[in-house]
């Protein structure tokens, strides 16, 4: 019969489970007399139950199944389904698809339920917990036994693979895809054995998609309810206060939703949803609605950097994470990133006593200079230092540093090599300017915390949050020992190889470097933004344009030519100016039209000082008003040529002044 073959088939293919099959044994035989069982879409439930009932036959046992997508959710419909398990102290009685009749709930805790003879079992099974109410009355306490049903472990995932004949090269994307999820890996593994095309680059396509969509989440509410998922999904944790910055409306209620949905779950950090669900809402949404996703990606970016400056330094390294975690799928970020050991090893900061475990560390994972270096900054600098322990031992996996150097004195450089040649970098290609600084990170790790860990990933967060939240950094360096496993991950971040090595002892390294003037923090954020949305490329992306780093006498020298060339655009668009940090940050995509109605504006802001009334005029009166010359510009304004001139200079000298000002410090409020 076709019924047997089926049955044989799902035999073989069932794998695992072995301490939920323990339990129920154990509650044939009397130990609990209610099982409820629950768990998201497609983690097996029905499977299981299916061997539960298996297994209840062949112990002699009358197995009553009842499905509540066909149950009409009445306790009259209930009772005429399974009455017969009243009376019979040896039936069992198994309920799947319980979420569709969850209104029964009360009525079976409270009146069915109590029927039962002693020795007959049921076991109810939905994606949705029970009640508190169960939990909560004494009475429950020892007859029912709450099963949370999880994904399937490693080993059992690989079993499931073997059961349904995937070659080992398709198992890598297949377990990435879909972790220990047996709908998913059963999908996945259907359609690859099938496509003769299929490698180790597999992704799931659109019919797998959408049939797990269909399976896990289902119907949804509303459009909002929609995309209050889709920020689940793509966010790291999702907190009230992150969904309100993307749907302000009725965001209290759509929190609420979420957190009831059985694939969503709780933590110390906010929302988060099984991995698969994760990953068929984002490749669903990427597929559908292209732009809908680069412009929720970019709300949440932007949510998350402005942040990173304002949040107390503890939660530096939470925003960082949670900005990378946005770029989890893309080169390098994805390889680079464990994604695990949420605990495992956590931040702590320097303290006096901390000094002789460093330089011990140093001196182990590199050498005495570089102990020695640590010692010197230690005294130097010691809130540039950040210690990574492990939880549970509270043991030095390892630690960073970032110092920030605004001069380096002649002690410094022959204390630090690495320093040294940092400096005369910076120094020699665009030197700094007042009230700026270069900043050096190094770090030192535990052999066995090196590559992708949990300890490098807090110091990899770290390092970016200092980038995007220091304050006038000109320069940041990474001192690197080898650089060939990192030199393409520093480059993805737009950290480039100089060329520079500086020597510590017998250790060579590599100095990495970007210049923060000329691809500041919003640019670098946009960059990284454009790989993941624009996808893989087959030639690098096009660079992004770098502003000019100019000094305050060759800033000032560009303004003077510019006021002289105000009437005639070409000349403005190829001013330096246009490449300025006053004209990018202008809203005008026409640099040229931009740097006009700057100079305009700051020539017009000299009238609201009464001191400067007389400067205005000669600037305005040469520039604003089309005087062929200087001489017809003194005679308009009724003055001396030499008493003019002296209005000008120093007019031009304020302007220059003013916009120098809003170039390094920015706008008011930026």
């Amino acid at each position: 019969m076709l019924g047997l073959r089926l049955q044989a088939a799902r035999e073989r293919a069932f794998v695992g489970r072995e301490e939920d099959l323990a339990t129920f044994r154990s509650a044939l035989c009397g130990a609990h007399s209610v099982l409820y069982v629950h768990g998201p879409g497609g983690v097996g439930k029905s499977a299981l139950l299916r061997r539960f009932s298996l297994e209840a036959a062949e112990a002699g046992r009358r197995v009553t199944m009842l499905d509540g997508r066909t149950l009409d959710p009445t306790p009259a419909a209930f009772e005429a389904e399974a009455g017969s398990v009243l009376k019979d102290e040896r039936a069992v009685l198994v309920i799947d698809a319980f979420e569709r009749v969850q209104g029964l709930e009360g009525w079976l805790r409270e009146r069915f339920l109590p029927r039962l003879p002693v020795g007959a079992l049921v076991v109810v099974a939905g994606r949705t917990p029970p009640d508190m109410t169960w939990t909560a009355d004494p009475g429950w306490a020892h007859a029912l036994r709450v099963m949370a049903l999880r994904d399937l472990g490693p080993v059992d995932a690989e079993a499931l693979l073997d059961a349904r004949g995937v070659a080992d090269e398709m198992r890598g994307p297949l377990l990435a895809f879909a972790g220990g999820h047996p709908l998913a890996l059963s999908l996945g593994a259907a359609v690859a054995i099938k496509d003769s095309q299929a490698s180790s680059r597999w992704t799931p396509s659109q019919d797998v998609v959408a049939t797990l969509l269909d399976q896990l989440v289902g119907e949804v509410p509303t459009l909002a309810h929609r995309h209050a998922l889709e920020v689940c999904a793509h966010a790291y944790m999702t907190t009230e206060e992150l969904l309100r910055e993307i749907l302000p409306d009725d965001t209290a209620s759509l929190f609420a939703w979420l957190r009831r949905l059985p694939f969503v779950e709780s933590s110390r950090m906010g929302l988060f949803p099984h991995d698969v669900v994760r990953e068929v809402l984002e490749a669903d949404l990427r597929w559908r609605d292209p732009q809908g996703y680069a412009d929720m990606h970019r709300r949440i970016t932007a949510y998350f950097t402005g942040r990173i400056p304002v949040v107390s330094d503890a939660w530096v390294l939470g925003a960082v994470g949670s900005l990378f975690y946005l770029h989890r799928s893309v080169g390098t970020t994805a390889e680079f990133h464990s994604w695990r050991g949420d605990g495992e090893v956590y931040e702590d900061v320097f303290r006096p006593e901390d000094v002789d475990a460093l330089v011990r560390m140093a001196a182990a994972v590199e050498n005495d200079e570089s102990a020695a270096a640590v010692a010197f900054w230690t005294r130097r600098q010691p809130k540039a230092f950040r210690l990574y322990r492990r939880t549970e031992t509270g043991e030095l996996a390892g630690f960073c540093s970032w110092l920030r150097l605004s001069e380096v004195s002649e002690e410094e450089a022959a204390a630090d090599p690495i320093v040294a040649t940092a400096w005369a970098n910076a120094r020699a290609i665009a030197p700094l300017r007042p009230g700026e600084h270069v900043a050096v990170g190094r770090t030192w790790v535990r052999e066995e915390y090196g590559g992708t860990s949990p300890a490098m990933d807090l110091m990899q967060w770290r390092a970016v949050g200092y980038c995007l939240s220091a304050d006038r950094m000109a320069w940041s360096f990474m001192a690197m020992r080898d650089d060939h496993a990192m030199r393409d991950y520093l480059r993805y971040y737009d950290m480039h190889d100089l060329g520079q090595h500086a020597w510590l002892g017998e250790t060579e390294y590599v100095l990495f470097a970007h210049d923060w003037r000329a691809t500041p923090a919003q640019a670098w954020l946009d960059r990284l933004d454009q790989l993941l949305l624009d996808g893989p490329q087959e030639s690098p992306a096009p660079p992004v344009p770098e502003l000019a780093v100019m000094s305050q006498a060759e800033f000032a020298g560009a303004v003077r030519k510019a006021l002289r060339h105000l009437s005639r655009p070409a000349e403005l668009a190829v001013s330096p100016l246009t490449r300025s940090r006053i004209v990018t940050e202008d809203a005008d995509s026409d640099p040229a039209k931009a740097l006009r109605r700057i100079l305009e504006q700051a020539i017009d802001d000299l009238r609201q000082d009464p001191r400067a009334a007389k400067f205005h005029r000669a600037l305005a009166g040469t520039y604003l008003h089309g005087a062929l010359t200087q001489e017809i510009a003194a005679e308009r304004l009724g003055l001396p040529f030499t008493t003019y001139r002296r209005h000008l200079l120093a007019g031009v000298k304020r302007v220059c002044e003013d916009l120098w000002h809003r170039e390094i410090h920015g706008t008011v409020g930026s």
